[in-house]
């Protein structure tokens, strides 16, 4: 997605000039089979998971302040120190002809070179205008359903798809996300993309105002009652309270696997996700908040744009990249591999 001048005259254009549009970038800080979210406590977990932001992450994060438990992040807004991951998911792995794997790598967002892996974070306030509140220390939620392998579930409210880019340097990449059916698909795309793939991954941005958590890590949180974000659907009685829309993009470079002689014969495409999924239908993500102190409330009420925020502070790629967590699993994630990690659980 850009984020230039047209997409700021777009915003003004619509009367919504006091918008906040948080967007940045996170390298990766690991890779691994963790999830603290959905297999707290368990080492290895099921599936490989591309995780960035603050270096709390583990087997176990607790249910308190995550932002007094980290020290360092690998984003560019320092005072973020959040977990954002693509959980039981990830990034594809390319199965070639031989049954073989390969993780799939990945490409830095545009106007963020310098990010390592990772992902792009947007935080945006209602389109209308209305109050926004921060998630509070403690706040955890999950977008997506990782079983899922037909159309439906969040899908209705664009909160998931890809983009085909139709040529290098991001071809294509002319309108919102999961809003081009040109180069759009909820589905993982079928045909090659000589630009690479992006995914998008939209939250729930409504709150029941009481709960951290719940047992899915999805009950406390709903999208709009009706029409989407976009839209300015409203938030349905049990969910009042609006919340900054999160949103991840994460680019893979397809383009060294558009080879006719290593896609499968029967035409179909031939990447899958961690947990096996080759729809991608079961495209979701995993969020565990941990902003420092009010400083994304202040950006939210400060109507700040892009990568800069005066209310904000900022780092460095350089600094960002010095952020990591140490491997707990030992296992080969990248190579060529007989069979995708954890399948054989």
């Amino acid at each position: 997605m850009q984020l230039n001048a047209v997409a700021a005259l777009g915003l003004l254009s619509r009367g919504v000039s006091a918008v906040a549009v948080l967007r940045f970038g996170c390298s990766q800080i690991v890779v691994e089979r963790l999830d603290p979210l959905v297999n707290p406590d368990v080492s290895p977990s099921p599936h490989v998971h591309q995780v960035i932001g603050g270096n709390a992450f583990a087997a176990s994060i607790p249910n308190s302040d995550v932002s007094e438990i980290a020290n360092c992040t690998s984003c560019t807004f320092s005072e973020d120190l959040s977990n954002y991951w693509t959980a039981n998911m990830r990034t594809p792995y390319f199965k070639a002809r031989n049954g073989t794997y390969k993780r799939v790598g990945q490409m830095p967002n545009r106007f963020l070179e310098g990010e390592t892996g990772g992902m792009t974070v947007y935080y945006t306030s209602p389109y209308d205008g209305s109050k926004v509140t921060a998630f509070k220390p403690g706040f955890r939620m999950l977008a997506g359903h990782q079983e899922q392998r037909e159309p439906g579930g969040v899908t209705k409210w664009n909160a998931i798809c890809f983009r085909c880019f139709n040529t290098a340097n991001f071809g294509g990449d002319n309108l919102a996300p999961c809003s081009d059916p040109t180069v759009d698909t909820v589905a993982l795309p079928n045909k090659f993309c000589p630009g690479g793939i992006r995914t998008t991954i939209r939250f729930p941005t409504c709150w029941d105002g009481t709960n951290l958590d719940s047992p899915d890590h999805m009950s406390h949180v709903s999208y709009p009652a009706s029409g989407t974000f976009e839209s300015n659907g409203p938030c349905p009685a049990t969910h009042p309270v609006k919340l900054p829309q999160l949103m991840f993009e994460v680019i893979w470079d397809t383009a060294p696997f558009n080879d006719e002689t290593l896609w499968p014969e029967d035409g179909s495409q031939p990447f899958v996700f961690s947990q096996g999924d080759a729809s991608g239908y079961g495209q979701h993500g995993d969020y565990v908040f941990g902003w420092q102190g009010q400083s994304l409330q202040n950006a939210m009420d400060a109507s700040c744009f892009g990568a800069t925020c005066k209310a904000l502070k900022t780092q460095t790629f350089a600094e960002a990249n010095k952020c990591a967590v140490r491997n707990v699993v030992q296992e080969d994630v990248e190579g060529w591999l007989e069979e995708l990690p954890g399948m054989s659980m």
